[in-house]
């Protein structure tokens, strides 16, 4: 079953939940005419329909303590002992919501001497199992444990119910420094004031985090407390009876024998009646209205329950978005950029390419204007948005190019907060501006209900209220972006985006025709490999399937069995090629040239299928694709088309100059990684043979293997290019022999003799790895960021592949930065010197124009000097142009 076939599980702590609301809502204002306090109910039940219409649970249940009796509190009669009187208000609103809630044919549960967090444990463990995605929502720390792939824990924020964190184990890695499963061994170590547990004295969160990182584990932590010194080692060993102890009781019981299955908490159909007499007897008016829309109901019976309208409970609220034009539009846009000069929220609401409204805002206010070009009435939007007055946008790249296209400027525009918030996690899964309003202001952005046909605008306020949690959110990121990613934002970041825009508008041109002569080629080519393939074993099979290849290969053929997976034995093109190269055979040898045929024909068939009506493709930059800063592109992927083969040659040949061009400009950096590693490790070996001029790799082998540069031999060459660039992505010698196809021990000595010539390499690359274990992440040149909390995980397998990137990414990281200052040099000059020719491509580190007649040496010299002096470092970046009126033909 896909992740996005599975019914959903929420399971929700109602005592948690209900005496949060009860604190964060005023007793007074919830109130009904007869005296009964209704606050908590209010509250609990505002927070559930939010829930149920965003989250779209097929399944829940609500589980209540029945005391604070359990079986913990026979351990440890103090358990909890610190917690006041429950107040009387509160005690009497529980049967109520319970009420309500039986009304909404929604399951309460509670068992004798446990807890609610162990119902909620045992519904998690059997939701999981029983293939649910599971939704925990308490405001229990301990319910941190719960968390995991297929279960994640919304958190209430400290001033009530309306804003839930999104807690998934990245989450949790983020705010805690651990993994869900190890949070029960911090607070084990800490302890829980709540829960009155007493915890080792002096003994804070980070101390704890220090130690799981060590040790694993608390049983870890007791096994060595042997060895952890001074005033905290004394403490541990002396009182490690209450870790033991709290550890204990903080555990959560998962087997609890509950009278219900995952089955019977299916979503049921409301009982109308019912809930009508029990809100209306709440005076919930507003609150029924909800219920009776979520359900499809008659909103209108609703409102003739006799009561008054109750106070919102689910601040703060977007303003009401204005509509003005003329005097008053240029009022109001004077006032609102006066008081907020660090920028306005702007959204443009695109349709078909073009922007056909606009959503502004102040912290304060906001303002929706529906586009119609050429109105006068528009001109002082038309000023300001073509202004130097800072903006605020979410993805605005997209909206950059709609505005292009509806023939306005965009100026100013200061910051992307997607682009911010990418930084702040580049490797995080926020992409929408739910996704972070969620995780850094704690409140839910409203949307409206995508199965509607005609969406109700009314729901999530459009784009004038999208630019009011795009402004609030940007101080939110801003704030807990460190110096050197402020930087990396404002010099680098922000002004890429608006290069790869006009990038994406002006596309590069392509020959369909060559396209599909090469496509139908490489057809026949497949179907002969094919055919080949057939004969060799008598019979026809599908080639594109895994599983009668395995039949083929492993039964039919007798060949060694590769890699076991779930569906038997793997016939990735990885395991395949290793296969043919330790045990050849005509069938395999046809089947691997089949695939790249076949390979190579999707590649030029979803080519030639993005070529638009003028015969140009536009791919799409993706800025925020990759955790060390590259770009990578889509629609179509231009980094996928190979280099040294003659199909691949053939595809590049049908990128042209476009029509009025003189020829095609390419550029590209030679050997910009192992430039930095010099730059970096400050190897001398390395630094001279890049400032004398020489092959890098023939140099490096003259000192290797003792011989005389020109004695250097193909092979020799090659295997120090392999291990040259292995190193610098954390290739181990199994690696390097797996790749050159030599022995292990010799891939060993090999390296062992690269380390004795070039010792500042192998200083550097160690220290790259302990101090991302001391800082928590490492940095490019530039003050880039990439955050490494598994660097700490007890997972062996997590915390070898964190090590082997965090070798590469302040390397890889710095070049993604390097090719970005030379992109944006490169434009601005265009820009200043009135250029007709036209950045068009940036693949890996090359970049590509469109040369207008005349031009191709003043462009020469403004790439050269540009993508040459980006960075200062302590090599000369080198950089190699070609010309041609094909890309294949301008490679140099």
């Amino acid at each position: 079953m896909l992740d996005s076939e599975k019914p959903t599980l929420m399971i929700i702590d109602g005592h948690s939940l209900a005496f949060r609301a009860f604190h964060a809502l005023p007793l007074d204002s919830f109130q009904t005419h007869d005296g009964q306090h209704t606050n908590a109910i209010h509250g609990f039940l505002s927070m559930l329909l939010s829930l149920l219409r965003t989250e779209k649970p097929t399944h829940i249940a609500v589980a209540f303590d029945i005391s604070r009796a359990s079986f913990r509190t026979r351990e440890y009669p103090e358990y909890k002992g610190t917690r006041g009187a429950t107040p009387s208000e509160f005690i009497g609103q529980v049967p109520l919501l319970e009420q309500a809630l039986a009304a909404m044919n929604i399951t309460t549960l509670t068992k004798a001497d446990y807890e609610a967090d162990d119902i909620l444990a045992t519904l998690s463990v059997r939701g999981t199992t029983e293939g649910y995605h599971v939704l925990v929502v308490s405001g229990d720390r301990d319910t941190i444990q719960l968390v995991n792939e297929n279960v994640t824990l919304l958190y209430p924020a400290s001033q009530g119910v309306s804003a839930l964190t999104r807690y998934d184990p990245d989450r949790v890695r983020e705010r805690y420094g651990v993994d869900p499963g190890q949070y029960p061994d911090v607070a084990a170590l800490v302890g829980e004031t709540s829960d009155n547990l007493i915890g080792i004295s002096k003994v804070g969160e980070k101390t704890a985090v220090k130690w799981l990182g060590l040790y694993g584990s608390l049983d870890g932590i007791l096994e060595h407390a042997d060895e952890i010194k001074g005033v905290v080692g004394n403490n541990l060993r002396e009182q490690k009876d209450n870790a033991i102890r709290n550890r204990r009781l903080n555990h959560l019981v998962t087997d609890l024998d509950l009278p219900v299955e995952i089955t019977d908490l299916g979503r049921a159909p409301i009982n109308q009646e019912a809930v009508r007499e029990v809100f209306g007897r709440l005076e919930f008016k507003s609150l029924l209205e909800r219920v009776i829309k979520l359900e499809g109901g008659d909103t209108a019976a609703a409102a003739t329950v006799a009561a008054p309208a109750e106070p919102r409970a689910d601040l703060p609220v977007a303003p009401r978005a204005h509509d003005l034009l003329d005097e008053e539009l240029e009022a109001w846009i004077t006032r609102a950029t006066a008081a907020c000069p660090d920028g306005l929220g702007l959204t443009v609401e695109v349709q078909g390419g073009v922007a056909i409204g606009f959503g502004l805002a102040s912290r304060t206010d906001a303002l929706n204007l529906p586009w119609q070009p050429d109105r006068a009435d528009y001109a002082p939007f038309e000023a300001w948005l073509a202004s130097d007055a800072p903006k605020i946008m979410h993805d605005a790249k997209h909206q950059a190019k709609a505005i292009s296209r509806s023939n306005l400027v965009l100026g100013g525009l200061a910051v992307d907060t997607l682009v911010a918030g990418w930084l702040l996690r580049p490797g995080g899964p926020d992409k929408t501006l739910a996704d972070l309003v969620s995780r850094y202001l704690d409140e839910v952005l409203p949307v409206h209900d995508p199965n509607q046909l005609v969406p109700d605008e009314s729901a999530d306020g459009g784009v004038p209220q999208q630019a009011w949690y795009t402004l609030r959110l940007s101080t939110a990121v801003l704030d807990r972006l460190d110096p050197g990613s402020r930087h990396v934002l404002t010099a680098i970041e922000m002004p890429t985006l608006r290069a790869l825009a006009e990038m994406e508008l002006a596309g590069i041109s392509v020959s369909h025709d060559q396209l599909a002569v090469l496509s139908a080629e490489l057809g026949d080519t497949a179907a002969h490999l094919a055919a080949g393939a057939y004969a060799e074993i008598g019979r026809e099979v599908n080639l594109g399937s895994p599983k009668q290849l395995q039949e083929v290969l492993f039964d039919q053929l007798g060949m060694p069995r590769t890699r076991a997976n779930k569906t038997g034995f793997t016939t990735d093109a990885g395991a395949l090629a290793d296969l043919q190269a330790s045990n050849p055979h005509p069938f395999l040898d046809l089947l691997l040239k089949h695939r790249d045929a076949t390979k190579l024909r999707q590649i030029v068939e979803t080519l030639d299928k993005a070529i638009d009506e003028t015969g140009r493709i536009h791919t799409n930059y993706v800025q925020i694709g990759t955790a060390t800063g590259r770009i990578s592109s889509n629609d179509p992927n231009l980094q996928n088309i190979p280099i040294r083969t003659e199909e691949g040659r053939r595809i590049r040949a049908a990128f042209q100059a476009g029509e009025g061009a003189e020829c095609l400009l390419t550029a590209d950096y030679s050997q910009i990684e192992m430039r930095i590693m010099a730059h970096l490790s400050g190897d001398a070996g390395l630094i001279e043979a890049f400032n004398a001029g020489e092959d890098l790799h023939r140099f490096v082998g003259s000192r290797i293997f003792g011989v005389a540069p020109d004695e250097v031999t193909p092979q020799m060459r090659s295997r120090v290019k392999a291990m040259s660039y292995g190193l610098a992505y954390g290739l181990s010698a199994f690696g390097l022999s797996k790749q050159l196809r030599i022995q292990s021990s010799e891939a060993k000595q090999l390296m062992t003799d690269y380390f004795s010539r070039f010792g500042a390499v192998r200083d550097y690359l160690r220290h790259v790895v302990e101090q991302a274990k001391i800082d928590g992440y490492t940095e490019t040149i530039f003050g880039r960021r990439r955050p490494f909390p598994e660097l700490h995980s007890p997972n062996r397998v997590l915390r070898e592949n964190a090590e082997r990137a965090a070798l590469n990414a302040p390397i890889q990281g710095s070049a993604a930065d390097i090719m970005k200052l030379a992109m944006i040099g490169i434009a601005e000059d265009l820009s200043e010197a009135a250029m007709e020719s036209r950045m068009l491509l940036q693949v890996h580190d090359e970049l590509v124009f469109d040369v207008a007649p005349g031009e191709f040496e003043a462009l020469r010299s403004v790439v050269t000097l540009r993508m040459s002096t980006a960075a200062d470092l302590l090599v000369p970046l080198d950089v190699q142009i070609g010309r041609g009126r094909n890309w294949d033909e301008a490679a140099h």
